[in-house]
């Protein structure tokens, strides 16, 4: 009982940064990787990942070999055996099911890694083919430059690990790095839409080249700038659009009288009885013309003009044969006989009708 005491009085003082430390949350059922291990295809993506997360654990010794079993302490040994099987199981939640069946009855967590690495971490000249290919092959097609730019990314991140790229400081490795860098700078800008062809030369005669990164750059302000132009196009097309058809609604509305109306009070046309300003009330600016008519007082508009209105209710464009002094003489006395009232006078079947302005 004491032993066991003592066992877990040396586990709980392990210190945090000590390969032995097992957090609470370092579950056997853990998946620290999102992608699952399928062969050669995603080999080299997956181990990356796998060695970040074991790194970001502190387990990472469990699968190089730097970290080994004590054996002169048997519980810091029980503490090694429990954190093997632990990055056992996490390996093996990371792998698809076929492979899986493989790797189950492994004991060292550097024996699964190993096996996975020498299995599958093949790279040959059909591989390194493909994805060179691949990475020629793409276009942005239509897609955001930044989707464009990261699919790229991701592919020369692929070939460079598959490459080795020298990380060497002498002069070779710094102008193979240049010339390489220079190939990635010929295909982002061989796979622009054409739209981009202005800011592609612009790019190409400077001396020196630009880096990827700045291009990206410049070509990202670009299509923003493009967009941002494209928006107030499209709002003052839309400005312009629906001022038209406030206009045109407009005039639709402003119209005439209409003919089909016909007033039963004052046998006026268009309007009806239920709206006869000389039944309800004429609005406030309206006055009465001598003549049977209302119209909108305007004293801006009045220019001390007289017009003469003769005409006929039932026939239209009929000439009188009276002058204007005769006609004046006859609506005089009819005035003075109707005490000012509306006159109106048949004479050899013409009807005249004074206007505003006459007399």
């Amino acid at each position: 009982m004491g032993d066991t005491s003592t066992s877990a009085t040396m586990i709980s003082k392990l210190d945090i940064g000590d390969p032995l430390y097992l957090h609470p949350s370092d579950s056997s059922t853990l998946t620290i990787v999102s992608i699952k291990l399928k062969g050669t295809e995603n080999y080299p993506v997956w181990s990356n990942a796998m060695r970040l997360a074991l790194e970001a654990k502190n387990k990472y010794g469990f699968i190089d070999g730097k970290c080994i079993k004590p054996k002169d302490d048997q519980v810091l040994a029980n503490q090694w055996e429990r954190c093997n099987s632990v990055v056992i199981t996490w390996l093996l939640n990371s792998i698809s099911e076929e492979l899986f069946l493989g790797q189950v009855f492994s004991k060292l967590a550097s024996e699964v890694w190993t096996d996975l690495k020498e299995s599958f971490d093949k790279v040959d000249g059909s591989v390194v083919y493909d994805l060179y290919k691949r990475i020629n092959g793409i276009s942005q097609n239509g897609s955001t430059v930044a989707e464009y730019y990261n699919r790229l990314t991701t592919m020369w991140k692929q070939f460079d690990a598959m490459v080795q790229l020298p990380t060497c400081s002498c002069q070779a490795a710094k102008d193979y790095n240049d010339f390489s860098t220079l190939i990635k700078l010929m295909q982002f800008l061989m796979g622009l839409d054409d739209i981009y062809q202005p800011v592609r030369t612009n790019l190409l005669t400077r001396e020196p080249f630009p880096s990827v990164k700045v291009a990206f750059s410049i070509v990202s302000r670009e299509e923003s700038h493009r967009l941002a132009s494209n928006g107030s196009k499209g709002q003052n097309v839309s400005f312009v659009t629906k001022s038209n058809q406030s206009f045109d609604s407009r005039k639709k509305n402003t119209r005439g009288p209409n003919p089909n109306l016909k007033c039963s009070h004052c046998n006026m046309l268009g309007h009806t009885v239920d709206r006869c300003y000389e039944v309800i009330g004429y609005p406030p600016g309206f006055r009465k013309r001598s003549g049977g008519q209302s119209y909108r007082s305007n004293v801006s508009n009045n220019n001390n003009k007289s017009n003469s209105t003769v005409g006929s209710s039932n026939s239209v464009g009929t000439a009188m044969p009276f002058t204007s002094e005769q006609i004046s003489k006859l609506l005089s006395l009819v005035g003075e006989s109707s005490g000012g009232e509306q006159a109106k006078s048949n004479m050899g079947g013409f009807e005249i009708q004074e206007g505003p302005g006459d007399w």
